[in-house]
């Protein structure tokens, strides 16, 4: 994604870091822990991979292509794993935001997505920018009251205040990729 390097670096470390962490949930006894986690681990490598600063590294020309056909997959297992569990559309959601910001680096190699034109900010971007920003602040309200709950002795891959802090920062950083876009 195009934009300072130090902000596009932390947002790197964020992304890989709930990458690293779904992937430990995939380790966990819990069948739909697993489920979930393996999309999440993919959200969060990929999004860390998109967000490495251009400065730095510009991907070829066939990267981006690549980036939406990998998360076209994923926005079609979402659909289709939605058929039987709500928490899939989000998913979906997510793996098409990725497909549209691949698509969009793609066509403006070098510049920034949507600037450049007198329009203002493209619909897509509008309508994904809105979705991810209320996902946000709905994803912060849950995590208040499971920071204040107690557990018992729980793995690292089962507990749901993490999963949920996991799902927060990634959101967030969906929508710090959306604003740069």
């Amino acid at each position: 994604m195009h934009g300072p390097a130090s902000p596009g670096w932390l947002l790197v470390a964020l992304c890989a870091a709930t990458g690293a962490y779904c992937l430990l949930r995939m380790r966990s006894t819990v069948e739909e822990q697993r489920r979930a986690a393996g999309g999440e681990a993919l959200m969060g490598f990929g999004m860390a991979a998109m967000a490495v600063p251009a400065a730095v590294f510009s991907p070829p020309p066939w990267a981006w292509p690549l980036y939406a056909t990998v998360f076209g997959a994923a926005a079609l297992r979402a659909l289709w794993s939605a058929r039987t569990d709500a928490h899939h559309l989000h998913h979906l959601v997510g793996a098409s935001a990725m497909v549209y910001m691949a698509l969009a680096m793609a066509a403006s190699p070098g510049h920034h997505a949507g600037h450049g034109s007198s329009s203002g900010l493209p619909p897509v971007t509008g309508m994904l920018l809105l979705y991810f920003t209320g996902y946000v602040l709905l994803s912060g309200v849950r995590l208040i009251p499971a920071a204040a709950g107690g557990g018992g002795a729980v793995g690292w891959g089962d507990r749901p205040e993490l999963a949920r802090a996991c799902r927060l920062s990634m959101g967030i950083a969906m929508v710090a990729m959306l604003i740069t876009l």
